[in-house]
């Protein structure tokens, strides 16, 4: 089945957890990733993307963090699930209620917030309380769509792991007998996107990440390989969770990259 693909056009590489978690960059990740993109600027053919859930921080400040911990990357080459969140709310032309970080609210810069009607749900911790929950609950009793930025369960912090916003976003379902719309991985129409513009088929891209269901079973379900690593929220056994399993399963980014340099191009 594999002889049958075509040629690998694009590669999709997971942000915390894949190459950094927090401020610390994942060992060798960043020679990695300077190998990985001369061999591709050499071949001038393969695109590299850099797709992310994170909805703690705006692109800016995103982009900010990994020049810090020594990635060459350019804005341009970054894809959030905060832009696909944006691009939605601007399609249904709706007014959000932004359960969202502080630092993620410049990515919704010039959206209309007042007299909401529509709950927008990221990681937000601080606004997780009764009352502004609450007042989600009522919006969308009215009415009101409920956006999941996504639906992460857990994600990987320095001290261990944490509560990721989907528990929450499940709490107002359950709550409201409604079902969110999901924009981040693992939806399909994430990864699309994040294609776009790259002359790509989803069967000539790959996606490396620590998440099994959102990086590996959301790529794989929309048609790419998935490249599992053993870092960030990775725990053993994980490989089990998808069907299919993963296309493979390597110890840290370095090992994903030596894969695709010396087998796939």
């Amino acid at each position: 089945r594999m002889a049958a693909r075509r040629a690998l056009k694009a590669v999709l590489v997971d942000l915390n957890g894949t190459l950094h978690i927090e401020d610390s960059a994942v060992p060798g990740a960043q020679e990695a990733l300077k190998r990985q993109a001369t061999f591709f600027d050499f071949l001038a053919s393969v695109t590299i993307r850099f797709v992310t859930n994170t909805t703690k921080e705006c692109k800016r400040d995103l982009l900010e963090r990994l020049t810090k911990l020594g990635f060459d990357i350019s804005e341009n080459e970054i894809f959030t699930s905060l832009t696909a969140a944006r691009n939605l709310l601007e399609q249904k032309q709706v007014r959000p209620l932004l359960l969202v970080d502080d630092k993620a609210l410049p990515d919704f810069a010039g959206i209309a917030t007042a007299d909401p009607n529509a709950v927008v749900v990221g990681l937000a911790p601080e606004q997780f309380h009764y009352e502004r929950m609450n007042r989600a609950f009522r919006l969308i009793l009215d009415g009101a769509p409920l956006i999941a930025i996504h639906k992460a369960r857990y994600f990987k912090k320095k001290d261990g792991l944490a509560l990721g916003p989907g528990p929450f976003v499940t709490g107002l379902e359950y709550a409201t007998d409604t079902k969110a719309t999901v924009v981040g991985k693992p939806e399909k129409t994430f990864f699309l996107e994040a294609l776009r513009g790259t002359d790509c088929a989803p069967e000539e891209a790959i996606m490396i990440g620590d998440d099994c269901r959102d990086d590996v079973g959301g790529a794989q379900n929309a048609g790419m390989r998935g490249i599992l690593v053993r870092t960030g929220k990775y725990r053993p056994a994980d490989e089990d969770k998808i069907n299919p399993a993963p296309y493979l399963t390597c110890e840290n980014f370095p090992e994903a990259v030596e894969h695709i340099l010396e087998h796939l191009l």
